[in-house]
């Protein structure tokens, strides 16, 4: 039986109908393709504000203070180590000339004693595989001379002796390789630190930069206001202090005794204050010498410093010796509060404690910076202040 049902018709029987076709397809996968590039491209974030980068920015010199203390203290540590293991190598080198001396004393007594015949107690000595156990026998010790024997004893002494110092000297170039391999890992930090700083700042158009200088003016603007407030406030403290010893001036009445007396009261004690007032002063002439030049990671002057070498260089001039990093130098001397700073104090930042100025009064320090900054004053206010302390 013959079919009734209509030949269904192909799509693509004519040309027509297959360009068609095709450029449909053709659409569809551009729009798929594109959608899947806008895909790609959706979590993009976006371009950080100048606020972002200086904070990001600020964060890694922080970051490479930090790391400059490390390398600093390992630097430190390495130089130590090294002075260590020089010493050692020289008293080594002494003492194997001593021993030489006392074997070649002892090839004497063998010689001498090899040619009146036989082989003589100081000859097996000298030949035999471990001196100790010959010597060890007690009865061909009573055959040695006094002065043999006490070149025997010296030769042990000797001996014993040089053995400690290189296995003293082995600990050392120990230490000191592991020192000098920490010294290298800080350098990196401090130095990919800073790139990545610099790497940030580069990407900056001129009007970015503009507005970056224009925010660290802010900044530096307000730390000078507070410090200005500090100086109005200490200069308010004097003329009261001032009043104050003319009041009681007044009611002593120009009693000689009582004048003396308390003249010297304060003479005595504000003898410590002015041995420190002379020491700093020295410190404080030293460091405002200083200014203008560069601040340079690792570095102890004299052309260039970092924060904490500026401060061990001032001090050092005054006749007072510092440790190297901020994390020491904090701990020396008499710990002060701000209210009561003197110039020549030590003011630390950052509650990493890693930075340093020294104060020079009103509310202002002198210290080197960061990286691209010279050493100049700046107000104590412009970072977060760790503590003071007053080092001598």
């Amino acid at each position: 039986m013959a079919s009734h049902r209509k030949p269904r018709t192909s799509v693509l029987t004519s040309p027509g109908s297959r360009r068609a076709a095709a450029g449909f397809t053709t659409a569809a996968l551009a729009s798929v393709t594109l959608l899947s590039q806008s895909a790609d491209a959706a979590p993009r974030a976006p371009k950080p504000t100048i606020e972002e980068v200086k904070q990001k920015v600020d964060g890694l010199y922080r970051q490479a203070e930090v790391a400059t203390q490390k390398y600093n203290g390992a630097k430190e540590r390495a130089d130590h180590q090294r002075d260590t293991v020089d010493g050692l190598l020289n008293a080594a080198a002494k003492r194997a000339e001593k021993m030489n001396e006392s074997r070649r004393e002892l090839g004497m007594f063998a010689s001498a004693q090899y040619r009146t015949g036989g082989m003589n107690p100081t000859a097996q000595l000298m030949l035999a595989k471990d001196p100790q156990q010959f010597v060890d026998r007690n009865h061909l010790m009573d055959r040695l001379t006094g002065r043999q024997k006490q070149v025997v004893t010296d030769y042990q002494e000797q001996q014993a002796a040089a053995t400690r110092q290189r296995a003293e000297a082995t600990r050392s170039l120990e230490q000191l390789q592991t020192s000098q391999a920490s010294l290298k890992e800080s350098k990196r930090a401090v130095q990919d630190k800073l790139a990545e700083a610099r790497q940030l700042l580069s990407r900056l158009t001129a009007q970015e930069k503009a507005r970056l200088a224009e925010l660290e003016r802010q900044k530096e603007a307000a730390a000078k206001r507070k410090a200005e407030e500090e100086a109005r406030r200490q200069q308010e403290l004097e003329r009261q202090r001032q009043q104050e010893l003319e009041r009681q001036r007044q009611q002593d009445g120009g009693g000689s005794t009582g004048g003396q007396t308390g003249g010297g009261s304060t003479d005595g004690g504000s003898t410590g204050g002015d041995s420190y007032t002379t020491k700093a002063e020295k410190a404080l002439a030293f460091a405002r010498a200083q200014i203008g030049k560069p601040y340079v990671w690792g570095a102890t002057g004299p052309t260039s410093y970092d924060c904490s070498g500026l401060t061990q260089a001032a001090w050092k001039a005054a006749g007072v010796d510092l440790p190297r990093t901020t994390w020491d130098q904090v701990k020396v001397g008499q710990r002060v509060a701000t209210s009561d700073l003197k110039p020549g104090d030590l003011v630390f930042f950052y509650d990493d404690i890693s930075h340093v100025g020294m104060y020079i009064g009103g509310g202002k320090m002198i210290h080197a910076p960061k990286p691209g900054a010279n050493v100049r004053e700046e107000s104590i206010y412009y970072m977060p202040i760790y503590g003071s302390v007053r080092p001598a």
